[in-house]
């Protein structure tokens, strides 16, 4: 079997994301928000999805795409037997009039760079996940696309005769597109969107020269920090697991999830690699975001929430062909929303202690979170003796999972540092009894004949999810505990090339075919963590080979060929590559560039 890889690349302004295959085309893009229908959706059925795309005349010529150094925007230079031309693509971003502009606007610049080529345009939205066709109006120096709920419309310099009719032009001079959703552009085309180029690589490259990484695999480091920026809805702060809906875990496995939305399981990772890579602002307004999720719902947390905290994500399928034509279902919300799942509780406790330890946060900005903390601690005791759906989301097994207790004793011990700082007796009181229950709970979980701790009380099942164990300190990573526990998970879960599977024993779908890629970063952590640091360089230079040709990585890889599957780009998998290289970087602890 063939490798199989996602070929596009990713835009976007922390309002919106778009993919750009390597053909030009514009497979995937919603507005206006990150879980709203798609605008272009051809990644998911060809034919509704939509299409906008600047091809040559031919089906014959070559692609090169790559993004401009230390930026979000994207080029995409095709090549064919009349002469050579680039597609510039960005979304604008950058500080105007004290605030950042982020519109809905999708900008493409096209330029000739060899010979005499010519290029077809095509601009086909659709609205409702492809099921209605938009009308098209001509303007005076624009093209309107009636039947969103505001104004969808198109400006260019390129002739509308060719436009309308999709024929293909001669490329003589430099030519703009500017989509726009809502506000429209007014201002001149070519000078404005020059200007607007140029303000967004000059944000882009100023964020990044104030990112705090070391000299460890930088270059790779810088392109997941800046996958994991555009990932976030500034608008409320909260970070979406993907941009995309039902890309397969594995082809043909049903195992196809709607991940735009944010995940409370995935808040203490993420939060740490924005601190990991010296980032404040992504990480305030992620806690403003998990602060007003939390006093909304002081009782019981769902899994996820959308970007702007709705509850109810109900799942449905659509009509859509799915992706590569035949993975379906395609399916927009998810489930999950109903789950169970106990391990939200120190999720956010932990997240919340640097509003305590790190003194860039004010005193008044703690003033509600004492409060919630006694909630979330209430929550913990209610929940001790439940079962639940696990991190994985099982959707048919409740068990009593290691990694819920896990979080169920790191967030008690956030609690204790809290109490510490507040002078506060009855917190730390409160938290070192659930601590102590937590305690006992993982240790119904430990195998001592195999001196290993399993997914769950009473199951033999091994999960990747118990590396954490040692990563968050419950076992001394120089322990002999720590370092057996990590031998029998690599014997049973880790393949042959350094990949990690989740877990190994049938779930509601079967038995799991794919890798899931923050296991091995976690796995490359743990060996950081435990001292075998030349392991853990070897096996995180082994990983970067199964990102895609721009360096993005997705959810899962398949152990056998290599191939990228599962929703992409992933933020997990870049988070999980962030935190493995400042873990690896700490333990050279040399001066950068020596």
């Amino acid at each position: 079997m063939n490798k199989h890889t996602y070929d596009s690349g990713v835009i976007g302004n922390c309002a919106y994301i778009a993919h750009v295959q390597k053909d030009t085309n514009i497979n995937w893009m919603c507005w206006p928000r990150f879980d709203d229908s798609f605008i272009f959706g051809g990644l998911l059925d060809e034919e509704k999805g939509g299409r906008f795309s600047l091809l040559p005349p031919t089906d014959d010529f070559e692609s090169v795409q790559y993004y401009i150094e230390n930026t979000n925007v994207l080029c995409t230079e095709i090549t064919y037997s009349d002469g050579t031309y680039r597609v510039t693509d960005f979304a604008p971003r950058f500080f105007q009039y004290e605030r950042y502009y982020k519109p809905l606007m999708l900008v493409r610049k096209i330029e000739r760079l060899s010979g005499n080529p010519q290029v077809r345009a095509t601009c086909k939205p659709v609205a409702v996940y492809g099921q209605k066709r938009l009308q098209r109006i001509q303007g005076s120096n624009h093209l309107k696309f009636f039947g969103l709920e505001d104004e969808l419309r198109l400006n260019t310099n390129i002739s509308f005769s060719y436009l309308l009719e999709y024929e293909p032009f001669v490329l003589n001079e430099t030519k703009y597109l500017v989509l726009t959703y809502g506000a429209p552009l007014e201002a001149p085309l070519e000078s404005t969107a020059e200007s607007f180029l140029n303000k967004t690589i000059k944000y882009w490259r100023t964020w990044v020269k104030r990112t705090s990484i070391g000299n460890f695999h930088q270059a790779q480091v810088i392109r997941s920090a800046l996958v994991l920026k555009i990932h976030q809805y500034e608008d409320t702060g909260a970070i979406i697991a993907s941009s995309t809906t039902s890309l397969p875990e594995s082809p043909g496995s049903g195992r196809n999830w709607d991940y735009r939305y944010c995940w409370l399981r995935d808040t203490f990772y993420t939060l740490n690699a924005f601190n990991n890579i010296g980032h404040f602002e992504e990480l305030d307004k992620y806690f403003h975001y998990i602060a007003n999720i939390t006093l909304k719902s002081p009782h019981r947390f769902q899994p996820l929430y959308s970007v702007s905290g709705q509850t109810n994500l109900v799942e449905k399928n659509l009509d859509l062909k799915g992706y590569l034509g035949n993975n379906q279902p395609v399916r927009v919300g998810n489930q999950a929303y109903e789950h169970i799942q106990n391990d939200v509780y120190g999720q956010v406790l932990v997240s919340l202690l640097p509003l305590y330890a790190d003194k860039r946060f004010i005193l008044g900005e703690r003033t509600e979170s004492k409060k919630m903390i006694f909630q979330i601690l209430a929550s913990i005791e209610r929940t001790m003796n439940e079962k639940d759906a696990g991190l994985w989301e099982f959707r048919e097994l409740n068990q009593f999972h290691c990694y819920t207790f896990l979080f169920h004793w790191a967030g008690t011990c956030a609690a204790m540092k809290v109490a510490q700082e507040l002078g506060d007796q009855e917190m730390a009181q409160k938290a070192l009894a659930l601590r102590e229950q937590a305690a006992e709970k993982l240790e119904g979980c430990f195998d001592r004949d195999r001196g290993v701790y399993t997914q769950a009380i009473g199951t033999p099942n091994l999960d990747a999810s118990s590396l954490q164990l040692i990563l968050m300190n419950y076992l001394d990573p120089a322990g002999d505990k720590a370092s057996r526990h990590l031998v029998v998970l690599e014997s049973e879960l880790k393949s042959s090339n350094g990949l990690f599977y989740r877990y190994k024993h049938q779930d509601d779908f079967g038995t799991p075919e794919t890798t899931f890629l923050i296991c091995a970063f976690w796995y490359v952590e743990t060996l950081a963590a435990v001292g075998r640091v030349d392991d853990a360089i070897e096996k995180f230079e082994s990983l970067l080979k199964y990102s895609n040709h721009l360096g993005l990585f997705s959810e899962d890889v398949d152990a056998e060929t290599g191939s990228q599957w599962g929703n992409f780009p992933q933020t997990y998998s870049h988070v999980g590559l962030v935190n493995a290289a400042y873990r690896i970087a700490k333990k050279l602890d040399r001066p950068n560039f020596l």
